[in-house]
């Protein structure tokens, strides 16, 4: 079975995004966009929500055509036109999508049908709400945890409206030099 990983940066106070969801405080170096990178390398599927999506879609299908690209944008560039996309969206409309699937309905049992199929790690990166469905539907197996060193005062919370506890295995942590932690768990 393939596991569905959540994949998030937050700040030491819990948040995921500054109140508009800007992103300017996380902090990246070329560690960080290697390990990243190495855990790109072992999915094949990614899945966002719809605002996500959005946000996915402008940058990614072009960024490695820029004259400025960086090694990491060019590889994840590569891989994001390899994998399949799953959105969970109830207004996004299907037509045109190239290699993504919406879900619109029946959340954990199309889910838990495509963790069934044989391949490689599902990878959820962001999407604070639909992270948070899936985490109430219990369809979240483990979690990468990006702690920047920034304590943000308000913003987007990383799950505020979970309705039971759900209890984590530390599994391994690294610290990297820009200041990041990253803390990946398992559910127990």
């Amino acid at each position: 079975m393939r596991n569905l990983i959540f994949f998030m940066h937050a700040s030491l106070d819990g948040f995921v995004a500054k109140p508009k969801g800007e992103l300017d405080w996380i902090k990246f170096n070329d560690e960080v966009f290697d390990f990243v990178g190495e855990m790109t390398n072992q999915a094949d599927t990614a899945l966002y929500g719809r605002i996500t999506y959005g946000m996915m879609q402008s940058y990614w299908p072009t960024a490695a055509d820029k004259p400025d690209a960086t090694k990491h944008d060019k590889e994840h560039a590569e891989w994001y036109k390899k994998v399949s996309k799953i959105v969970l969206s109830k207004t996004i409309n299907e037509t045109g999508l190239i290699k993504t699937t919406i879900i619109k309905d029946q959340l954990a049992e199309k889910i838990n049908q495509i963790k069934k199929q044989s391949g490689k790690n599902i990878l959820i990166f962001g999407s604070p709400s639909a992270s948070e469905s899936l985490l109430n539907e219990r369809l979240i197996d483990e979690f990468w945890i990006f702690l920047n060193p920034i304590i943000l005062g308000k913003g987007i919370p990383m799950f505020k409206d979970v309705k039971e506890t759900i209890k984590l295995k530390l599994i391994e942590s690294k610290t990297f030099d820009c200041g990041v932690i990253a803390l990946h768990y398992a559910k127990l």
